[in-house]
């Protein structure tokens, strides 16, 4: 009986052994079946991920969770094959203008060429296959960046780029999509070693998204003041339904709309830009707009608005028309004007001028009116202030003051004042001669034909009659300072200085800003006039100021010629007495007879006398354009010998250009006792 107790005590222990092996086997196999999948997925994780983030992104990259918050990156976790599913069929592509979606039948690709970002899924099975070429398409983990940096804009520039190198790769083909799962995990793990290039990195994308969205910003603030112009169209149709006649039915409604109207007109007042309104315009605004929508609702039909908007557009251009029409003629107006002090001016110069003694009233130097040898100049005008700026500018930027002579002619009435102000405002040692056109008995009607135009009826009629036929369009035509011979004594230079050889012509609407002596030393070649060419401007070609219509114009000239600029001339008297230039005036101007062949003024028969015997001058020597154009260039003004002020907008009229005027008067002493008694001011 005691051997099996005995073996019964020992089988107890041996049991229990067993059963302790055994749980230590079962809690091994279960570690190992909890911890083996994380080991494994996490050693694949680390194999896909890290050759990417060590060799293509930056360090704000590589630390994902650090450099960038992870709800910006919406990154795609790895999954394995059977747990994807078949996308939409859907390729995104860029043509000629926009993103274009096209059906492909399965798969989604965003790809981009050379050195791009991409995305690719494509497959029956949903699958991640390779590129057909090295470089055409990238795997899925770019969508972690794209995400990160504005996902709508990277694609914009992801298929923009694929656009340009020959559009989208189309879908992959049927035995690519027959691989077995194998090889698409390996496809897929090169696929992620080959995702980004290694120019591209996250902050490029960024920095591009953000000049992208500046580009936005900047194209939607190309249109500045846009509330004003709202503004203006929601008036503009308020006033519209006022003339409606269901609007006009209803009293209430209509003294309403008035009052917000009045309202928004007070609140617009002059402002130009959306900063000048005051803060309460939007409630005026909104206000109207509640009243508009309400008389949208009363007025259901649309042609009677569309018929009074064309009513108004019509009236509006008939109104602008006639705006039009008359800012040329007031302009010109105030061109021919004289202001109060420069009417002022000459009638107490006039009256100093008489006081004097005979004695008093001679100029120095008389003896250097014939010396060839000097530099002599021709000025012709009745305006005294313009004359004196020409003189000083000329005398003050001169390098020997006493080696020039200014030969100054007027008319009659202004013959006194013009002498009274240079006796008692001398050009420190020029000298100075004043004459009147009377002294040149020469000149009469059986002479100059011109003199015999001026005078006769029908040039009086067309000047000052009331009722005209076929009255001119350019109102500057009709300027009565044509029917002065001062505009026509250029052409008669030899006979009044016979004893000279070379003389500068000056108009009185010009400035000296340097010394002029280089132009006596120009060889001009035989011709007769000096003078810089125009043919820049357009309107200074030969066929906007002659008549090309008549055969005699047509048939001697070539419309396309340059012309040139009368203002600052050299003229060779001598080579102009050989020439017979005088007679060619003359018998231009005879057939000229009935305006024919050109408008009054100066400058066209000048083209006509002149043409082929005029030399080109450097443009430095004289720059127009100060007296209209707003907009010369300052280096040239700068640059130049001669501005001039050609034009309507003359310095001493209110109508002169602002920015221009300092530059005529600094030559004039605004405390010489005559201008401030003639409130004559800068």
């Amino acid at each position: 009986m005691r051997k099996p107790r005995q073996k019964t005590h020992q089988r107890k222990p041996n049991s229990k052994m067993v059963r302790t092996r055994r749980r230590s086997v079962l809690l091994l196999l279960l570690a190992l079946t909890v911890l083996s999948p994380l080991a494994l997925y996490t050693s694949r994780l680390s194999a896909a991920l890290n050759p990417v983030q060590t060799r293509d992104f930056p360090g704000e990259i590589t630390n994902q969770g650090r450099g960038v918050k992870a709800d910006k990156l919406n990154a795609l976790p790895l999954e394995t094959v059977s747990s994807l599913k078949e996308p939409v069929g859907v390729v995104f592509s860029e043509g000629l203008g926009g993103l274009a979606k096209e059906s492909t039948g399965s798969g989604v690709v965003f790809s981009e060429e050379l050195g791009g970002l991409a995305k690719e899924s494509t497959g029956s099975e949903g699958q991640e296959l390779p590129s057909r070429k090295a470089g055409e398409h990238k795997s899925r983990v770019l969508s972690e960046v794209t995400a990160a940096a504005d996902g709508t804009e990277v694609i914009e520039q992801v298929t923009r780029r694929e656009a340009q190198d020959g559009g989208l790769a189309s879908a992959v083909s049927d035995e690519q999509e027959k691989t077995t799962g194998s090889q698409q995990q390996s496809s897929s793990e090169e696929s992620l070693q080959e995702t980004v290039p290694k120019q591209t990195s996250a902050k490029v994308v960024m920095d591009n998204s953000q000049a992208a969205k500046t580009d936005g910003k900047a194209k939607s603030s190309v249109l500045p003041d846009t509330r004003i112009r709202n503004i203006k169209d929601q008036l503009i149709k308020a006033k519209v339904y006022l003339g409606l006649g269901s609007i006009r039915a209803n009293s209430q409604y209509l003294k309403d709309l008035r009052q917000r109207i009045r309202e928004v007109q007070k609140v617009l007042g002059d402002a130009s830009k959306d900063t000048d309104l005051p803060k309460n315009a939007n409630e005026k605004v909104k206000a109207l707009e509640q009243m508009l929508i309400k008389g949208k609702q009363m007025q259901d039909d649309c042609s009677i608005v569309v018929k009074k908007l064309r009513a108004m557009l019509h009236s509006a251009e008939e109104q602008l028309h006639a705006h039009k029409k008359q800012t040329v003629f007031l302009t010109q107006l105030a061109a021919k004007t004289l202001p109060k002090g420069l009417h002022c001016l000459p009638l107490r110069l006039a009256n100093e001028y008489f006081s004097l003694d005979p004695g008093q009233q001679q100029f120095p130097n008389q003896h250097k009116l014939s010396n060839p040898k000097l530099y002599h100049y021709a000025l012709f005008s009745d305006n005294i202030l313009a004359t004196a700026v020409v003189v000083n500018s000329t005398v003050l930027n001169a390098k020997h003051p006493s080696d020039h002579v200014f030969h100054i002619i007027t008319d009659r009435l202004n013959y006194a004042p013009m002498r009274m102000w240079f006796l008692s405002n001398p050009p420190g040692k020029a000298t100075i001669e004043v004459q009147h056109i009377g002294e040149f008995t020469w000149l009469n009607d059986s002479y100059s034909p011109v003199l015999k135009q001026l005078g006769s009826q029908s040039m009086i009629d067309y000047y000052f009659g009331t009722n005209h036929a076929n009255p001119d369009s350019n109102l500057k035509y009709r300027n009565p300072k044509y029917l002065s011979i001062l505009n026509h004594l250029r052409f008669y230079l030899p006979e009044i200085y016979p004893k000279l050889d070379k003389i500068v012509f000056l108009d009185d609407d010009i400035v000296v800003k340097k010394d002029l002596t280089g132009l006596w030393s120009i060889n001009m070649k035989g011709k007769v006039n000096g003078a810089v060419e125009t043919c820049g401007e357009s309107f200074h070609r030969f066929d906007r100021y002659l008549n090309f219509s008549n055969p005699v114009i047509a048939k001697n000239f070539d419309p396309h010629a340059c012309g040139w600029a009368f203002g600052m001339n050299v003229f060779d008297l001598a080579e102009w007495k050989k020439q017979n230039i005088t007679q060619i005036y003359h018998s231009w101007q005879k057939l000229n007879q009935d305006r024919s062949l050109w408008k009054l003024g100066t400058l066209p028969p000048g083209l006509i006398t002149f043409w082929n015997k005029t030399f080109p001058l450097s443009r430095s020597w004289h720059v127009l354009g100060l007296g209209y154009n707003p907009h010369v260039n300052s280096r040239d003004i700068e640059r130049a010998a001669v501005i001039h002020y050609n034009g309507n907008m003359k310095p001493w009229l209110e109508i002169g250009l602002p920015k221009f005027r300092s530059y005529w008067s600094k030559y004039l002493n605004y405390d010489q006792h005559f201008l401030q008694e003639c409130n004559i001011n800068r």
